[in-house]
């Protein structure tokens, strides 16, 4: 719980890329959305075993409590889907150690079912010096994600791909018709060698933005 506070990355990062994009006023119509929550213990708090249901209809059951990001981040993405009908959406988040395990401390996961969309964000990455690299999603995540007495459970059954498990149970909530990248930048953006003041390394941020500007 000491370092919970870090686990704000994607959020912040993706206020910086609002307040970048205000100043440089872009000709495109684009939304931002910073999804929080309190993270601490309460007569409230959801419990091993829990089922809840999520914005989209989703029923989930919660096999980890330490994978709450996944639960705010998805109900996120369905509220800005119904809510502005975007034709691409981008989600950014330090969702997962496995991504660390995977690709270390500097490069971030990629996440995506549209080819054209993932190397679009890729380029962002290279050309921001915010390095990336792609993960698959694919069937045997998407069936490790699946609850026994809900659709869904909110940790895979597997120990092993669990970055790529993350992603698939976020697939479930790209509504039809909008392209979709995940980034997981849990190792980047909580890298304390990458920034003087610990875990802002505020990674993330210059992939937005540069997508943004050039696509």
């Amino acid at each position: 719980m000491e370092t919970m506070w870090c686990d704000k990355g994607g959020a912040c990062g993706v206020m910086g890329a609002l307040k970048a994009t205000m100043e440089l006023r872009p000709q495109k119509n684009v939304v931002f959305c910073a999804a929080a929550a309190e993270n601490a213990c309460g007569s409230l708090c959801y419990k091993p075993g829990d089922i809840i249901t999520a914005m989209n209809g989703l029923t989930v059951e919660i096999g980890n409590t330490d994978a709450e990001g996944r639960l705010v981040l998805s109900d996120s993405m369905t509220y800005v889907q119904r809510n502005f009908k975007p034709k691409e959406l981008i989600d950014m988040a330090t969702l997962t150690g496995a991504c660390m395990i995977s690709l270390g401390l500097t490069t971030a996961g990629i996440f995506s079912m549209n080819d054209e969309m993932a190397q679009r964000v890729f380029e962002s990455g290279k050309r921001s010096f915010n390095p990336s690299w792609r993960l698959p999603i694919n069937d045997e995540f998407r069936n490790t994600m699946k609850g026994s007495h809900a659709d869904l459970n909110n940790i895979g059954k597997s120990r092993f791909g669990g970055a790529s498990q993350a992603a698939a149970f976020l697939e479930r909530f790209v509504e039809k018709g909008v392209t979709w990248t995940h980034l997981d930048i849990a190792g980047p953006a909580l890298d304390p060698q990458m920034s003087l003041a610990g875990c802002a390394t505020g990674f993330g941020t210059p992939i937005l933005l540069d997508y943004i500007t050039k696509n």
